[in-house]
């Protein structure tokens, strides 16, 4: 518990006194393109909170090192020292938008090479037909471990989209690592997953629900890194622990991101990195969260905005509450993995057409054709 106070009272300060001095910096760190499709904010808003994230995170690692040794803070801080690349990528981007996506999944893979050969964050086990061959090979296991940890960063950047979204999902996530960690009896893991939780809490009072600042690239870049290494950790770490159960806990950004993938390079037929508007998150936005429509306030619209995270939060409990349920049964997380992408491609479709689901639907509300919403995504 002190790693994780010690890290939210450092991150809550510092990402506080970032909201109060935006005045002085706006002009670099304030979001104010409204025009993309996937940006929901009214008012420019700093979009650099991943720095209280990582300094509080420290603070939660200088209690790691008390209560553990000096053994402990090198493994901790190798590991921070790994994360640099996709950290720096990101508030790279965040100050400038001068770097491609390209160049950040480069940056985060190289962080991800890091970590391979300093702190042995290697996958070499899967579980899985043909993929425990690759990963008996020092290059396969080199591939398939950058491909997942740039894979992770990635998704969760992708669904960094509305206040609280991305945020509460990592920390749903590391809640997971830091549980099984401790049935393990891996205290490391399970203080640095519990110090990220602090850290990432610290940021989140301020950005939900009210959207006072951001998380950026820089802290969905590094958040993702950091929760695909614990993952890659726990499992090097301990035999016993399935090769699925991080697979599971991480499945709601990482299948967004392919499914995503598949319906802009399939189904529309344009470049997967073509940023749009038709994200799970954003037809909830649209289509369900419907009672703000027409009032176009900045106080509405941001409400509006908060609303939908919690749709999403529930989503993603889906698959980690049978993770940490059968953390050690591999048959299980199969057919775990295979209901989580049946459920979330029929919300989907069933969303899209204008036919969501009863229970999704506030009381009252009628349809978005009934209330002449000019929304046209996804026809």
């Amino acid at each position: 518990m002190l790693t994780f106070l010690a890290a939210f009272a450092v991150s809550v300060v510092l990402t506080l006194l970032i909201v109060r001095s935006a005045k002085m910096h706006a002009h670099h760190s304030a979001d104010r393109d409204f025009s993309k499709p996937q940006k929901f904010h009214t008012v420019a808003v700093p979009r650099i909170g991943g720095l209280g994230i990582v300094l509080g995170l420290f603070s939660g690692i200088a209690v790691i090192a008390w209560l553990m040794g000096a053994e402990a803070a090198q493994f901790s801080l190798v590991l921070m020292a790994c994360a640099v690349p996709a950290f720096l990528a990101g508030i790279v981007q965040d100050f400038t938008e001068a770097l491609t996506p390209r160049g950040r999944l480069v940056s985060t893979a190289l962080a991800a090479m890091a970590a391979f050969f300093f702190s042995d964050a290697a996958i070499t086990r899967t579980d899985l037909p043909g993929f425990d061959w690759l990963v008996g090979f020092t290059a396969g296991s080199l591939f398939l471990t950058v491909l997942a940890v740039a894979g992770i960063a990635n998704a969760v950047n992708i669904i960094d989209g509305f206040n609280g979204l991305a945020s509460m999902c990592v920390v749903i996530m590391l809640a997971a690592l830091a549980y099984v960690g401790y049935q393990v009896e891996d205290r490391l893991i399970a203080l640095l997953a519990l110090a990220g939780i602090g850290a990432v809490m610290g940021f989140f009072v301020w950005n939900f629900p009210a959207g006072l600042i951001f998380l950026g690239d820089g802290g969905a870049y590094f958040l993702g890194f950091y929760v695909a290494e614990l993952s890659i950790l726990l499992l090097a770490r301990n035999p016993e622990v399935s090769p699925l159960f991080p697979l599971l806990v991480c499945i709601y950004p990482v299948f967004e991101t392919l499914f995503s993938v598949y319906r802009r390079q399939f189904l529309r037929a344009v470049p997967p990195s073509l940023p749009d508007g038709i994200h799970l998150h954003s037809l909830i936005y649209r289509r369900v969260i419907r009672w703000a429509v027409g009032n176009r306030s900045a106080k509405a619209l941001t409400r509006r905005n908060s609303m939908t995270s919690p749709y999403l939060w529930v989503l993603c409990m889906l698959s980690v509450i049978p993770a940490v349920l059968f953390w050690d049964n591999t048959l299980v997380l199969e057919v775990a993995l295979g209901l989580f992408a049946f459920t979330y491609v029929v919300l989907y479709w069933r969303i899209v057409r204008f036919k969501s689901p009863r229970w999704l639907r506030l009381p009252g509300v009628a349809s978005g054709r009934q209330l002449g919403s000019s929304d046209n995504v996804g026809k």
